[in-house]
């Protein structure tokens, strides 16, 4: 719809991840939740943050399998421009009812809107695979009761390397490259696409990693022609 409105005028909408520099991209948040029958298997009214120890497993599920699962939900060389530090996007893996810069946001609303909300997609996502890995992290944690590390209520992106050790945070893949080594160590995340999809998945971002590194791209022209 937004791209049929915006051809009538003349325009091009994009749902690029990172279509400019210097600016905030296009995220695909992604917001999950899990039910019994009516009841939203992830609210505890007793609990500090109103979250049941199945919210915390699951959590820490989608947590543990973050860095395999993200050649799925960020699945273009692009859309790793967009999950930097200092902009809307996040960078590490860390959770925080109360903070924006990590992963994992919990929304304020309790009841039968208590939910966690990924930050890390983005719209070139398939959204069935996307979804499908998540779900598959989550429900991992369930089943083997992970557990959720300390929430983060700090701006991650101001702490310094020996503060994030510290703390476990980890990174994000940086590149497509690191995050399909990552899927393919994942059992779980193979499990989740199936062999038939996983395979032909890898096989054709592979291809696309080798497209990207082998081209000479304007920034390199325009950095290093009239120097050496």
């Amino acid at each position: 719809v937004v791209k049929t409105i915006a051809r009538q005028h003349g325009l091009h909408a994009t749902f690029m991840p990172k279509p400019l520099f210097g600016m905030n991209g296009s995220g695909m948040h992604c917001h999950l939740s899990l039910f019994r029958g009516k009841e939203n298997a992830f609210y505890d009214p007793n609990d500090s943050l109103g979250l049941s120890d199945v919210a915390r497993y699951f959590m820490a599920g989608v947590l543990a399998h973050a860095r395999g699962f993200t050649a799925i939900t960020n699945p273009t060389v692009n859309s790793y421009k967009r999950l930097v530090p200092g902009y809307e996007a996040p960078s590490y893996v860390a959770w925080s009812a109360s903070n924006r810069s990590p992963m994992i946001r919990i929304p304020a609303s309790r009841g039968l809107s208590t939910r966690i909300e990924a930050r890390n997609p983005d719209p070139s996502a398939n959204p069935y695979l996307a979804l499908a890995v998540m779900l598959k992290a989550g429900l991992d944690g369930i089943k083997n009761k992970l557990v959720l590390p300390p929430p983060v209520d700090r701006n991650i992106y101001i702490m310094s390397d020996e503060e994030l050790a510290e703390a476990g945070i980890s990174s994000l893949p940086a590149d497509l490259n690191e995050a399909l080594k990552e899927l393919v160590n994942d059992e779980v995340m193979i499990e989740a696409l199936g062999d038939h999809a996983f395979t032909h998945f890898c096989e054709l971002k592979y291809i696309e990693w080798d497209m990207y590194r082998t081209q000479v791209h304007q920034w390199e022209r325009d950095q290093y022609l009239t120097h050496y």
